[in-house]
């Protein structure tokens, strides 16, 4: 699967931009999060890394996306392996205090669903936060068939991003 498969491909669930409130019923849902670090520089170092795919590619993937920084509309396939993961940027966060982005999956992802990637900056304990929040679902019948499988590697990778970054 290259990039210029992408354009076009529909989004493969309805609740496009549902990270960003409550998640919606008939998903797995994974809320995680953890301290990497202090201090404002440490904030801002992890904000930029978070936009430029660095989550994923801390987490051992692979990534090729049509930008080098998330944005709204950008696309990208991730890989697992061999396993293409076809997704789509929906929204970006920039706010003084958080940073990061979340993206959909598209037509050919093993999954359906949308994953929210960010780092959080808390000034009141002046700690740093990654984290991560998702909804998912099998979208293929060999995922569907290797369920505990897919979900023992979902915990695994994010695990991974919330330490990679």
């Amino acid at each position: 699967m290259k990039l210029d498969d992408l354009p076009g491909r529909a989004l493969t669930y309805p609740e496009v931009g549902a990270t960003a409130g409550e998640l919606p019923a008939g998903y797995r849902h994974i809320r995680a999060s953890a301290q990497i670090g202090t201090g404002r520089d440490r904030f801002e170092q992890a904000g930029a890394a978070v936009l430029r795919w660095g989550m994923q590619r801390g987490a051992g993937l692979r990534v090729q996306a049509t930008s080098d920084s998330a944005a709204a509309g950008t696309e990208l396939v991730v890989r697992i392996g061999p396993i293409p993961a076809p997704c789509r940027v929906i929204y970006v966060l920039d706010e003084p205090d958080r940073r990061g982005f979340a993206y959909g999956t598209l037509a050919g992802h093993p999954e359906s669903g949308e994953e929210l990637f960010s780092v959080r900056y808390d000034p009141a304990t002046d700690t740093v936060h990654a984290e991560v929040v998702a909804f998912s679902r099998p979208a293929t019948w060999w995922s569907r068939l290797g369920g505990p499988v897919t979900r023992l590697l979902q915990q695994l990778v994010t695990r991974r991003y919330l330490t990679g970054i």
